[in-house]
């Protein structure tokens, strides 16, 4: 009998934290990403090169009017380009996306057979910079001059 009261008692304190959990979920002003945009000179160059370079996978684009392409970049991030952008904007590599792949070095002939010049963060070309934490990323520019690190995937 005791055993019974304890599991009633435990089975009804669950039921009241999960509701008091689901509460505070559907009040949270806590944001979450849900993609990132790229205005682009070019989209199809620009597809291409995320799409066959990067590898990412497209996803229906919503507003079929051949200006926009759009890509999965985690279970619920997108990335979106925008076709309309002016040709050789000037972009910092502070401002970068990055990508993580099982391995660099592994990812690196890609690049090269693609004729895409990929540096270090102190822009010393084919080199890798290897962070005080071991994670090895290399840095690379897309065909608007957008920079992108590709790191080793160590989280």
């Amino acid at each position: 009998m005791k055993i019974r009261i304890a599991l009633i008692a435990l089975f009804s304190f669950v039921l009241a934290a999960n509701h008091a959990n689901a509460q505070y979920r559907s009040t949270t002003t806590k944001a979450t990403l849900n993609h990132l945009a790229l205005y682009v000179y070019n989209l199809k160059t620009s597809t291409d090169f995320y799409k066959n370079i990067i590898g990412l996978d497209t996803i229906p684009e919503p507003f079929h009017d051949g200006k926009h392409t759009w890509f999965q970049i985690s279970e619920h991030g997108n990335l979106h380009l925008i076709s309309g952008n002016v040709k050789d904007q000037k972009h910092i590599k502070d401002t970068h996306l990055c990508f993580s792949v099982p391995s660099v070095e592994a990812f690196i002939p890609r690049l090269q057979k693609a004729g895409v010049h990929y540096e270090s963060w102190g822009g010393e070309p084919n080199k890798a910079t290897v962070r005080v934490d071991g994670v090895k990323q290399i840095y690379f520019q897309d065909p608007d001059g957008y920079w992108i690190e590709v790191n080793d995937d160590k989280f």
